[in-house]
């Protein structure tokens, strides 16, 4: 095996991360920032009032892009166990 194999997997590992975890991360942000407006506009400082939000918004979430990121890993998982004869010296 060599450098350009590892960065080339290390590159597609990288990016099957962000695109899994990018969903879910974007639609938490999102709704923070919702909520923190709302906070800050009607001047409530509740710490808890974040929580129970985002918690849902991760939820829905992993329920509709749950299946889209299943298959993006298992296609990974799948191309890195078919091409595994090849990093073997």
């Amino acid at each position: 095996m060599n450098e350009i194999t590892i960065i080339n997997l290390g590159r597609e590992a990288l990016i099957t991360v962000i695109l899994v975890a990018g969903p879910v991360l974007g639609l938490g942000m999102l709704v923070g920032l919702l909520v923190s407006i709302f906070q800050a506009t009607t001047q409530i400082q509740e710490q808890t009032l974040t929580f129970i939000p985002k918690i849902l918004a991760v939820l829905v979430s992993i329920i509709l892009f749950g299946p889209w990121m299943l298959r993006l890993l298992i296609d990974f998982g799948e191309d890195l166990l078919a091409n595994l004869h090849s990093f073997i010296l």
